[in-house]
């Protein structure tokens, strides 16, 4: 892609997502391999596809696995909180097993032929831009390219195989989080991009883990929310709830 102000070209990335029944294929670009990046990519293929599947096998690309194993991987745990908002389940392909995950490899041969080689000389100015272009090449190939060994196309063998199957979408798409492990202050705070949020003061000096979107900040101890705020945009405020205070600061505050 060509910035229209600077003339600098700048490379994407391409997401690909296939259904292991009926192959029924979808691809998108990102900026970049990041997180949200990855995670706004299952929102859209899970949109596209109009459910979930049981089971999602991704590549142990780091940033969904922590930890690569052949039998017990530990992942992302944004990606787990994401699989459990849609209902499913991951299942990482093993180090160097192809075929654990050969649907989305041979799916990537594909798309290497059906979009990249049709685009390659395209010149393209937005993201947006070049994911309309990467939609109507994958189009072409679920509906009207017909798989010989069925005499069907993709999109009839979704109909057919998938779509019965597949798990209804959630009203709300799943909203990116990041996870933060901090230690309580002796004022019962936590310290969150210069901004601070109140726990109850009898977990001072403990360690949580605090839930980072967008909008809120939830704060957990040992798996449990001890405390939930509206995500502060200002520098250096303190967001205290006043059933987070020692009775002794409540009567000062007053």
């Amino acid at each position: 892609m060509v910035d229209r102000r600077t003339g600098e070209v700048r490379d994407a990335h391409l997401f690909v997502a296939v259904l292991g029944g009926s192959s029924l294929s979808f691809a998108c670009a990102t900026w970049t391999e990041r997180f949200a990046d990855w995670i706004e990519a299952h929102n859209s293929a899970f949109g596209f596809f109009g459910g979930v599947a049981h089971l999602l096998v991704p590549d142990n690309a780091k940033v969904a696995v922590i930890k690569a194993c052949h039998f017990d991987p530990m992942v992302n745990r944004s990606y787990t909180d994401m699989a459990r908002h849609y209902g499913t389940a991951v299942l990482p392909a093993r180090p160097r097993k192809p075929r654990d995950k050969a649907k989305v490899e041979a799916c990537v041969g594909i798309v290497e032929r059906w979009v990249l080689g049709r685009l390659r000389n395209r010149i393209f100015y937005s993201l947006a831009e070049v994911n309309i272009a990467v939609a109507e090449c994958i189009a072409d190939l679920n509906e009207t390219r017909v798989l010989r060994q069925f005499g069907k196309t993709r999109r009839h063998l979704f109909e057919e195989i998938d779509a019965p199957n597949l798990k209804p979408l959630p009203i709300e798409p799943w909203v990116h989080a990041e996870w933060k492990r901090c230690r309580v202050g002796l004022d019962y705070h936590i310290a969150i991009e210069h901004h601070h949020y109140s726990v109850p003061w009898r977990f001072a000096r403990r360690e949580v883990e605090a839930r980072i979107t967008a909008r809120t900040v939830e704060i957990f101890l040992e798996g449990e929310r001890i405390a939930a705020h509206m995500r502060g945009s200002g520098n250096g405020r303190h967001t205290t709830i006043p059933e987070h205070m020692p009775s002794s600061h409540r009567r000062y505050r007053e």
